[in-house]
């Protein structure tokens, strides 16, 4: 990790490139307190922005080229705005970030210019916080502060998720974009996916911490589970049309119809309902709880909210059960539940500010003990989300 952002990454630009660094940008990551596997059935979920971000410092060239390095990977690529591909070689696959935010921002009438680009990202790759948006949302915010661009930081959200989509190749919901671009320091971001309408909820001031614990195991199995929940998702929205034909999600369903007629549904496909339709449930309880104080109820609600993702939606593994039954097992930790896709990835915890020592010191033994792996954590306060540094 640099020591000093964002002064290191200038002083890096500098020695690269001969130049001052004309525009510093960050755009962090995120870890979803709650509402898992419900944005790409138009429901609700609650994340917010972690205190580590991609950082890129940048100066524009008058030639339509983009010469990027990046400190991570010690790796720098090279390509022309006038014919944006994706790369092909492993060494510069963090580049296609860069490629395919600017190649949507072209497709959407936005003149760029070409960089000379630093790229340094302190959120961890592969651990389910959403590197990959902060990477797409800070290039977006570069680009467009290069060529004195405004923009709106919800569109940047929306053309960030189609970078995703269109250009990378990942079917991604609009959550990640989103908190990466609208985070709101000290609070966490209830998002409707439907609507994209958006609430900042305040987080407690004092008293408690959110804590990330990440597996280090790298999950395997998510694009095809992933695709197979959508389905199964999308069968029981078909089946239930038949019982309430004003249904175009399973967001429209309350937790009563769907106990009317779970009966319908095969039974692979109901616990995937149930799942969806109780998460929903839990994400306005939890806000509700959070805006009267109940801290504990909260946690109960994460509790719950990873006991579904388990048993009823099947997208935890051993590894991700074992970090949460070694939270729990720490007095003080109010809730704790996988975060993210699954099958590897973090937990999210809630503790008490009295237990973090503690959970940093019980959690990675018990732990290890039962998987044999270790665990990485990080505490994190709700952070700002993207921002032009200069």
């Amino acid at each position: 990790m640099l020591a000093s952002l964002p002064q290191e990454l200038e002083t890096r630009f500098a020695d690269l490139f001969g130049r001052p660094a004309e525009i510093v940008v960050r755009a962090p990551g995120r870890v979803n307190l709650i509402g898992e596997h419900t944005d790409y059935n138009d429901g609700f979920v609650f994340p917010c922005a972690i205190e580590r971000s991609i950082w890129m410092a940048a100066s524009p060239r008058s030639d339509g080229q983009v010469r990027a390095y990046s400190l991570n990977f010690g790796q720098s690529s090279t390509f022309s705005l006038n014919t944006i591909e994706k790369t092909q070689n492993p060494s510069e696959a963090w580049s296609n970030y860069l490629r395919a935010i600017a190649a949507i921002l072209q497709k959407e009438g936005v003149a760029l210019s070409g960089l000379d680009v630093v790229t340094y990202g302190t959120v961890p790759i592969g651990a389910g916080l959403s590197s990959s948006a902060s990477m797409l949302v800070a290039a977006g915010l570069m680009y467009t502060s290069a060529v004195g661009e405004e923009i709106d930081l919800k569109r940047l959200a929306l053309l960030s998720q189609r970078a995703e989509r269109e250009f990378v190749g990942v079917n991604v919901g609009i959550m990640d974009q989103f908190i990466s671009a609208l985070g709101k320091r000290d609070h966490a971001l209830f998002i409707d996916t439907r609507t994209l309408d958006y609430e900042a909820v305040p987080l407690p001031a004092s008293g408690v911490q959110i804590v990330i614990a990440d597996t280090n195991k790298k999950r395997g199995l998510v694009d095809s589970e992933y695709n197979n929940r959508r389905s199964e998702c999308e069968q029981a929205v078909k089946i239930l049309k038949g019982f309430l034909p004003s249904i175009t999600a399973l967001r429209d369903v309350s937790i009563a119809e769907f106990e009317q007629y779970a009966h319908a549904l095969p039974e692979v496909v109901c616990k995937r309902a149930r799942h969806v339709i109780s998460e929903n449930t839990r994400v306005l309880e939890s806000i509700t709880a959070l805006k009267s104080g109940d801290i504990a109820l909260f946690g109960e609600l994460m509790n719950a909210s990873h006991e579904s993702l388990k048993d009823d939606y099947a997208v935890s593994c051993s590894e991700l059960d074992a970090l949460v039954t070694a939270s729990r097992s720490v007095e003080g930790v109010f809730g704790s539940r996988m975060t993210g896709a699954g099958f590897g990835g973090c937990t999210v915890s809630l503790v008490a500010d009295s237990a973090v020592n503690a959970f940093q010191e019980q959690v990675p033994a018990l732990y290890q003990q039962a998987t044999g792996l270790e665990t990485t954590i990080y505490t994190t306060k709700a952070e700002q989300g993207a921002e032009r540094i200069r």
